[in-house]
Parts: C-alpha cells; structure tokens; sequence
C-alpha cells in the first residue's frame, strides 16, 4: 500500500508541474481566455482530499483492482451528467451508516459533480481511517477531455396485453460513452 501512495504522489508532482508549466507559457494569438475559476485554482475548494485532475484519476483508474470509485451524486445527476464505468453509488447523508459496506482494503476516489461533496466525505472518510487518495468532479473531467458513460433510456418495447392490445413496456437502460 505504501508503494501505491508514493507513486500516487509521484505521478501527482509530475502532472502538477506539467500543469503548471502549461500554464506558464504564453496564449497563442486569437486563443480563447482561461476561465477565471478551473479546478485547480477554485478557492471554493477549501477540503483536505486531494482534489484530482483527469490525468491523476486515468492513472488510478489504469489500476481498477486497487481502486474503488464512490459516486456521491443522486440519480437525476448520474443520469443527466453521465459517469465513470463502475463505482459504488452512496448519498452523503448515508455515509455514517454505510462505513461497513466500504472495503478498507481499496484506494477511495470520491465522485460528484465539480468536486465539493466529493471533497467534503473523502475528508470524513479519511478521518474515519480509510485511504482517499482524491475527489474529482465528472463535469471537471468531461472538461478536461474525459469521456463519461451516459445511461440511455432505452424506447418503451411494445407488447399485447390480454385483450390483444398493445401496451409499451420498459426495458433495460443502455449505457454509452458520450463526449460533450
């Protein structure tokens, strides 16, 4: 585990220098502003947890047996927003009562939309004794380039009912990559 947390912090140092050397080096001509407030200077940010990049979260994710992603987002958000592959789905108000389904032996990611709640359990969960190692926000993730997985909802199937008429059914949703 300890390997896992000095490589973290390694491959951490390397983005946030290339990041900021990237940021150092003059616009081009007719190029767009940077918004005032990116996720790496949100001064609304005020948590402890690592607040992770797009290139930090990929290299984690590149090790899916070491890692478990905590979506904090209610439902309407994962299905307007989109989300990653896999993770366990948890609303901040059931963190308390949920410690035990957790695994202890896992890196913790925590997920919502621009990184706050996800920042604000990782604090509680790192305070209850469990590796966070970030939080990340997927709409900060689409931003930088990432690709999320949106649930489709699927056309209602249609079938007959007794009297021989036909009635739609729901089916199954179908996931999909989306890119904004």
């Amino acid at each position: 585990m300890r390997t896992a947390s000095i490589l973290l912090a390694a491959f951490l140092a390397a983005s946030a220098s290339s990041t900021l050397a990237q940021q150092a080096s003059a616009p081009s001509a007719g190029a767009a502003p940077a918004p005032a407030v990116t996720p790496a200077n949100d001064p609304a940010y005020t948590y402890k947890t690592l607040r992770l990049n797009r290139a930090a979260f990929d290299a984690l994710n590149a090790r899916p047996e070491q890692l478990l992603v905590i979506d904090l987002r209610r439902p309407d958000e994962l299905t307007k927003n989109g989300g990653f592959p896999v993770y366990f789905s948890l609303q901040p108000s059931d963190v308390q009562r949920s410690l035990s389904l957790i695994p202890r032996d896992r890196l913790i990611v925590t997920v919502s939309n621009r990184a706050h709640r996800a920042g604000a359990v990782g604090d509680i969960l790192t305070g209850l004794g469990f590796h966070v190692v970030g939080a990340i926000g997927v709409l900060d993730y689409q931003d930088e380039g990432g690709v999320l997985t949106k649930l489709q909802p699927p056309p209602p199937r249609v079938a007959a009912n007794a009297e021989g008429a036909q009635t739609p059914q729901a089916a199954a949703p179908a996931a999909s990559p989306t890119k904004p």
